[in-house]
Order: structure tokens, then C-alpha cells, then sequence
């Protein structure tokens, strides 16, 4: 996890294109400018983070499953619960699987479990764009190839 980048997902564990499914891990960092006021002598990942992480799980199963060709968008939380904190050093293993597509948006449910106990869970929509440009479909390529992602699905 390189939260300084927003980059909240560390590998994808599995991707199941035909069941629209995916499990990635991300090891929070033991030492973050983050949890200097999250908070002082009892630090957490905050719970922004953990959503922005479920929604980052949820963009590399939707690339997946459309093909790295059209790009998800965040466009809404839904039903977000914490249910438990998220520590500096824990690894958290992400869940997400695509509920709903069509008319350009998306839709998944994902879950956030820290040594197999439910830590968050959230729904989430997505508007699904083309790649505004090359440059940005080659740095998804990039960040792609870093955390795992299948690279037959990269390229066209």
C-alpha cells in the first residue's frame, strides 16, 4: 500500500472475470504521515480509506470484467459500515464483486476482512467512461502490471 500515491491496493490474490468477482490484498503501512493525526497515540486507517480502498478493489474487477476498456469512476457510496478498526502493520483482504451494469454505470459489494473477521463493507456505484487519453490507459497499465493484474486483459 503506498498511501502517499493513493494506491491502496498491493496485489490481486484472484480475479474471476466469469463470476465478476475479486480478492486483492493490501498490507497497511506500519509508519504514515496519515496516522500522525489518526489519531495521536492510537492510530487507524481511516474510514475514508478503507472505502477508497474497497472501491479501488472494486475498478480492477470492473476493468477485468469489461476488458481494461472502459475506466470506473467512484460515483457513490452506499450502505458504508465500519464495523471494526483497521490497524498500521494488518493485512486487509479485499472482496468485491459487480452486482449490476448497464446504461454506463456499475454497481458492486465489497468487503474489507482483517484476519478473516469483517472489518468494513460498503455498496458502491461507478460511471464507466473510456480512458480520457493514452497516457492515462498506459499508467493503468503500469500500476496493472505492479499489483498483479491479468495482462492479457491489458492489452487490446
Amino acid at each position: 500500500m503506498q498511501l502517499e500515491y493513493f494506491h491502496m491496493i498491493d496485489r490481486i490474490v484472484d480475479l474471476k472475470v466469469d463470476e465478476k468477482t475479486i480478492v486483492v490484498e493490501a498490507q497497511v503501512p506500519q509508519e504514515s504521515t496519515i496516522f500522525e493525526g489518526h489519531f495521536p497515540g492510537y492510530p487507524l486507517m481511516p474510514g475514508v480509506l478503507l472505502i477508497e480502498s474497497m472501491a479501488q478493489a472494486s475498478g480492477w474487477l470492473q476493468l477485468g470484467v469489461f476488458k481494461f476498456e472502459r475506466m470506473p469512476i467512484l460515483a457513490a457510496v452506499k450502505e458504508a459500515k465500519v464495523r471494526g478498526s483497521v490497524l498500521p502493520g494488518e493485512l486487509m483482504s479485499i472482496e468485491a464483486s459487480l452486482v449490476h451494469e448497464g446504461s454506463g454505470y456499475a454497481m458492486t459489494e465489497a468487503k474489507i476482512r482483517v484476519g478473516g473477521k469483517l472489518r468494513a463493507n460498503s455498496a458502491l456505484t461507478f460511471t464507466l467512461i473510456p480512458f480520457p487519453n493514452a497516457d492515462m490507459r498506459g499508467y493503468m497499465a503500469k500500476v496493472a502490471e505492479r499489483v498483479g493484474f491479468p495482462q492479457q486483459a491489458v492489452t487490446p
